[in-house]
C-alpha cells in the first residue's frame, strides 16, 4: 500500500487512519484487538486516540482508549516501530487536568505513555485551543518533549486559519518547533470549516492533515435516512443536523458512486476525503470487523474525476 508523507514530520502513513475513540466505549477490548489486528494485517499503520477518550461515557474517566491500545501493543502482534500512534492533550479531564500549559503537557504526556505502554508517541497533538496559555509556552513545552525523545512530531487540532497562522508566527518568534500536522473536522457534509483559507495554509506550509468525523458520526454510512432510523442508536441523537435536503442529496450521490464501484457509501465517503489535495489521510472508526472492511476498502479505492465531481456537486 502506498504510504503518504505526513507533512514535514518524517512520518509516512497509509491513506486511512484508524480512529480509537470507540475503543473501550462502543468496542470492548477483545473487539478492539480484533479490529486493530485486521487493520494492520491489511497494510495500514496509524491509530488516532486522545487522553480524554472515552471520558464522556458513564463510569469512564478518560484514558480508556489509550489503555486498550497499550494492552494491544504489549501483545506484540505488531512491532512498535511499525505502528504510528497519534494521541492528544488538552481536553478536559477534570480537577485542573486540561489545557496546554507547560505544566499539564509535561504531566499528561507521561500519563499517556504509561497507558500506551510505550516510551514514545509518534505524533502528539494539542487537542483544543487554550485561550489561557500562550502559543509560545505550549510550543516550547512540546519542543522539550521532542528533545527528550518522548514525542517524534507535534501538531494541533480544531484551529481555524487565523489561529494556525498565529501558532506558526509564535514558533518562529520563539525559535522552537512548529505544529507540523493539523487535525480538523472534515467530511462530505462539513466542508466549509476546512476548505478555503485553512486548506490553502496547510498546503502552503506543507502541514500534514488528518481529518476527523470522516463519516459525520455515521450519517455518511447511509444507515440513518429518517428520524425513525436514529431511535435507540448510540449516535442517533447526533443525526438531527444531517437529516435535511442537502444530507439526502449527499446520500444519493454516495449511493450512486457506491453502486458504480461495487463498494459502500461509507467507503466512498472516506475515499472522497483521501482524494482531496490538502488531505494526507482521513480518520475513521469501526466498532466491528464488518464496519472495518469499509475503511480498508476506502484505502484502496481510487475515485474517478467524474465521481469526485458528482460528490462535490451534491455536497456543495
Amino acid at each position: 500500500m502506498q504510504k503518504r508523507a505526513l507533512g514535514r514530520t518524517g512520518l509516512s502513513i497509509a491513506p486511512v487512519v484508524l480512529g480509537g475513540n470507540v475503543f473501550g466505549w462502543t468496542a470492548d477490548e477483545k473487539t478492539s484487538f480484533d479490529i486493530l489486528d485486521r487493520f494492520f494485517d491489511a497494510g495500514f499503520n496509524t491509530i488516532d486516540t486522545a487522553d480524554i477518550y472515552s471520558s464522556w461515557a458513564d463510569g469512564h474517566v478518560g484514558g480508556e482508549s489509550e489503555t486498550i491500545i497499550g494492552n494491544w501493543l504489549k501483545r506484540g502482534s505488531v512491532r512498535r516501530e511499525d505502528a504510528i500512534i497519534v494521541t492528544k492533550v488538552g481536553g478536559d479531564l477534570g480537577e485542573n487536568r486540561r489545557g496546554l500549559s507547560a505544566r499539564w503537557i509535561a504531566e499528561a504526556v507521561d500519563d499517556s505513555l504509561r497507558r500506551l505502554q510505550t516510551d514514545y508517541i509518534d505524533l502528539y497533538l494539542a487537542h483544543w485551543p487554550d485561550a489561557d496559555t500562550s502559543h509560545e509556552e505550549s510550543l516550547t513545552a512540546f519542543s522539550r518533549l521532542k528533545e527528550q525523545g518522548k514525542v517524534r512530531a507535534i501538531g494541533c487540532s480544531n484551529l481555524n486559519a487565523e489561529q494556525l497562522q498565529a501558532t506558526l508566527d509564535a514558533a518562529k518568534a520563539a525559535g522552537v518547533g512548529r505544529y507540523d500536522v493539523l487535525q480538523p473536522e472534515y467530511n462530505l457534509y462539513t466542508r466549509s470549516t476546512f476548505e478555503g483559507d485553512l486548506a490553502a495554509l496547510c498546503q502552503k506550509e506543507e502541514i500534514g492533515v488528518i481529518t476527523y468525523f470522516a463519516l459525520a458520526s455515521g450519517f455518511l454510512t447511509g444507515k440513518y435516512r429518517s428520524a425513525a432510523d436514529t431511535e435507540g442508536k448510540a449516535r442517533g441523537e447526533d443525526m438531527g443536523p444531517y437529516l435535511n435536503d442537502r444530507g439526502f442529496r449527499i446520500l444519493g450521490a454516495l449511493d450512486a458512486v457506491a453502486a458504480e464501484t461495487q463498494t459502500s457509501p461509507a467507503t466512498v465517503a472516506i475515499a472522497w476525503i483521501a482524494a482531496q489535495p490538502a488531505v494526507t489521510a482521513p480518520i475513521a472508526s469501526a466498532t466491528s470487523l464488518r464496519q472495518l472492511e469499509s475503511l480498508i476498502a476506502a484505502g484502496k479505492l481510487e475515485l474517478t474525476k467524474a465521481q469526485i465531481e458528482a460528490l462535490n456537486a451534491a455536497s456543495a
